[in-house]
This record gives C-alpha cells, structure tokens and sequence, in this order.
C-alpha cells in the first residue's frame, strides 16, 4: 500500500466499506425471491430480527461518528453493536425466510463483508481516539457482547437526534418491507 492509499484510507477494506450498502441491497432481493417462508418461521425470525433492529436503533442513538468514542449504551457491551444488530437482523431473516441456502450466504456475506470492515474501522478509531479507543477496546470485545457493561464513567443517555441524523429509520423501513414480503409468500399472495 502507497502512502496516499494510507493516508486516505483507499485500500481493498475501503472498497468493502463502500459496496457493503449496495451488495446488501442485492442481497435482500436474491433472499426475497429465494426464501420460502412458512407461518412457524415467521414465528420465530421476525421477533429476531425485530430485536436486531432494536439493537441498531439502540446504537445509533448513542454514536458520534468520528467526533466522540462512544463507550456507553450498545457500546459498552460491543465496540460494533451496529454490525452486532445488523447480524441478528439477517439471522431472524434468514430464520423467517425459512431457507437454509439463503441463511448460509447472510452469513458468508457478513463474514466476508463486515469482518474486515470492522478490522479497518478499529485501526481508524484506534488512530483517532488513541489511548481512549485502546484502554476500551482491550475490555470490550470487538463482535460478540460481553453481558456485563463497561464501566467508563460515561453516562451518554439515547439521543433521537442522533438516531435521525444516522438515517436509522432507513433500515427499519427495509425491515419492514422485508418482513412483509415475506408474509405475502407465506400466505402464498404471490410466489417467485
């Protein structure tokens, strides 16, 4: 990698970062035509699902994009709980969508996507808040949440602003869209 590509961030994870939005959107159409969603799946995706657009909402509310670490809420249990939410979203899907093809892609495209994004954006918070983002990175883990909560000393309640600011409601709106197609297949409305 050359000096401006360090500099500027243009590396192969960028690039990742970029098509992440895009490939998901490919994604939920391929699952939305190949799914095969029955009642009993529905029964147990979609509240997954639903807690994992909670956990996105929860976070995005408590996250000052490169102005501020954000080490309360979400964010003393996972440093990535938006990705955190995001993954048990596509797993309820997957779960509604009543198609074991389509649950394995959700996670290969995670893990082929999001892994190295968070690998990237670590070494950006780390260059940005330095011996903040490493005295909390080393005791909050960088995926999977810890039960019990950081304690920083922050108090940094929920902020709707910032829940609006991040366009959040854009993947709650996907979700529902999702989630009613899947409704329609599983009462046969329309099949493809």
């Amino acid at each position: 990698m050359n000096e401006n590509q360090q500099t500027t961030g243009l590396d192969g994870r960028s690039l990742l970062q970029r098509m992440r939005v895009p490939i998901g959107f490919v994604t939920a159409i391929l699952f939305a035509v190949f799914s095969r969603p029955t009642w009993p799946s529905l029964a147990i995706g979609v509240p997954i699902a639903l807690c994992g657009i909670l956990i996105r909402a929860w976070a995005s509310g408590h996250l000052r994009k490169n102005a501020e670490l954000a080490v309360a809420g979400p964010y003393a249990h996972t440093r990535n709980p938006l990705y955190f939410g995001s993954f048990v979203m596509a797993a309820g899907c997957a779960i509604a969508g009543g198609s074991w093809l389509i649950g394995a892609w959700l996670v290969v495209f995670f893990l082929a996507v999001y892994w190295p994004v968070m690998q990237s954006e670590a070494i950006h918070m780390q260059t940005l808040f330095g011996e903040g983002y490493a005295r909390w990175s080393a005791e909050v883990p960088l995926f999977l949440p810890r039960l019990t909560p950081y304690r920083s000393g922050q108090s940094r309640s929920f902020d709707f602003k910032q829940y609006r600011h991040h366009r959040e409601y854009r993947a709650l709106a996907g979700l529902g869209i999702v989630i009613f197609v899947l409704i329609l297949k599983a009462a046969q409305v329309f099949s493809f």
